[in-house]
């Protein structure tokens, strides 16, 4: 495994990346982003670096890029607008380096909301919406094969309106009993859960 730690350029400067690769047979590419930058979220999150342990294991490369105006990115936080942007650069810049592979989009709470923007411009094997915060923003319909993953002691995202909200869509979710937003103490679960969701 090697891990190369960037800084993309973007149109409001540079994206602080963390790029690990798992090197031999790369089967894909693995995009995550993370959860609300005023809250916290950055590139270190714990479900963030679990969704990305759990694709390198599986031979993936997967690309964490920290959100505008957290850690070493350039920016200001921008409610999704800019952030879907900086996430589309980050995945032309790499995707340059290995041509050919494809993408899984997944993404944390707010994270979640922004990949599922850049899926309308981001071709992606699969979308991955992980605790999705569908009560906070106005999420699009997304494409019918993605997958949510979410707790049912969610405290923050109410888990019925995350299941009624996939459930208007006819999409498939996964369950996980008694893990609140944060997944402590279920990213055992959390992480079995992505590899059965992500075609990796």
């Amino acid at each position: 495994m090697k891990r190369y730690k960037l800084r993309i350029p973007t149109a409001v400067g540079k994206l602080e990346t963390v790029v690990d690769d798992p090197e031999g047979q790369r089967r894909g590419l693995l995009l995550v982003a993370h959860p609300h930058p005023l809250h916290g979220g950055s590139l270190e999150n714990k479900v963030v670096t679990t969704l990305a342990k759990a694709a390198n294991e599986a031979g993936w490369v997967s690309v964490r890029p920290n959100f505008r105006g957290v850690g070493m990115s350039d920016g200001l936080f921008d409610a999704g607008r800019g952030e879907t942007e900086d996430l589309l650069a980050a995945a032309r810049f790499v995707e340059a380096t290995y041509p050919g592979l494809p993408w899984v989009l997944a993404g944390f709470s707010f994270g979640a909301f922004v990949q599922h923007r850049l899926r309308q411009q981001l071709d992606a094997r699969r979308l991955i919406l992980v605790a999705p915060a569908v009560t906070m923003y106005e999420f699009d319909p997304v494409p019918p094969d993605s997958v949510l993953i979410y707790g049912d002691a969610d405290e923050l995202i109410a888990p019925e309106a995350m299941q009624r909200w996939a459930e208007q869509q006819q999409l498939a979710t996964k369950v996980i009993p008694d893990a609140g937003h944060f997944f402590h103490g279920k990213l055992g679960e959390l992480k079995q859960a992505f590899l059965e969701a992500c075609p990796c």
